[in-house]
């Protein structure tokens, strides 16, 4: 017998099927914004920590520009070790939105570039250690094709003034010298403490360990390793030319002195 039971379950059962997967579990806009936080605050030069905070983007897609404004905001509120993390994330978070189609964040980040670098690299001379990160950021993003080379170059060009800056040299200088006297720039200096520059220690060598071994990836492609050994060559100059000379008079003395040699062997007479 069918009863009222039965067909409340069937119901329920019918709803349950029609629900959307949203409906379900409803966001909340904040606790996404604040996740996302959490996540940018803890990034190391880890790859699987800049993937996860990119999935993390691209799954809320619909709060793109809160996230993307909680990446400015860290950006400029968190220190100097925590800002190239982020600029390494950015290069991770466009390649992932290219991929699976989703442009808004690249759009936006186009948009935002300078004040992007402008609080990595700022003007202070307070981020001169990180101004060979950004540049190796802003050449990933070119050859993604995110940014375009001129975008490129004018950034560069403006890091050149930033990549050594008089007073990033007061790194760890105590408040030394003579009481009252003041340093040579009235802008705040920077200082690390040792925790933080160990752990900068420790990041850089793992982002040098991973470039070194993405220089031996290649694609199978033999057209594609052709290129790279081209790139890779050196323009030919005088020294190539005297090497050459001299690499063929060595190997025509070498014929020589086998002819003698065989010839006093076998006892052959021109």
């Amino acid at each position: 017998m069918f009863t009222a039971t039965d067909h409340s379950t069937c119901v329920v059962g019918t709803l349950e099927k029609t629900r959307k997967p949203e409906d379900k579990m409803m966001i909340d806009p904040f606790e996404v914004r604040m996740r996302f936080t959490t996540q940018l605050q803890h990034l190391s030069a880890a790859v699987t920590s800049s993937q996860k905070a990119a999935h993390y983007a691209l799954k809320y897609r619909d709060l793109d520009e809160d996230l993307h404004s909680c990446i400015l905001e860290q950006l400029e509120r968190n220190n100097m070790n925590n800002r190239a993390n982020i600029m390494y994330f950015i290069e991770h978070l466009c390649e992932m939105a290219i991929k699976e189609n989703y442009l808004p964040y690249v759009r936006m980040m186009q948009r935002d570039i300078l004040r992007v670098v402008d609080s990595v690299v700022p003007s202070d001379g307070t981020g001169a250690a990180n101004v060979k990160h950004v540049r190796h950021v802003l050449n990933g993003l070119r050859a993604k094709e995110v940014l375009s080379v001129e975008t490129v170059a004018e950034i560069d060009a403006a890091l050149k003034d930033r990549d050594s800056h008089p007073s990033h040299l007061d790194l760890e200088q105590g408040e030394g010298a003579e009481g009252g006297s003041k340093s040579r720039s009235d802008k705040p200096q920077l200082r690390l403490d040792k925790k933080q520059i160990e752990q900068r220690i420790e990041e850089d060598r793992e982002r040098n360990k991973r470039q070194r071994e993405s220089m031996w990836a290649m694609t199978g492609s033999d057209r594609d390793e052709y290129n790279q050994m081209w790139e890779e060559l050196s323009p030919t100059g005088e020294d190539d030319f005297i090497r050459s000379r001299e690499e063929a008079l060595e190997r025509a003395e070498c014929v020589r002195k086998h002819e003698e040699f065989y010839k006093n062997l076998y006892g052959i007479k021109e």
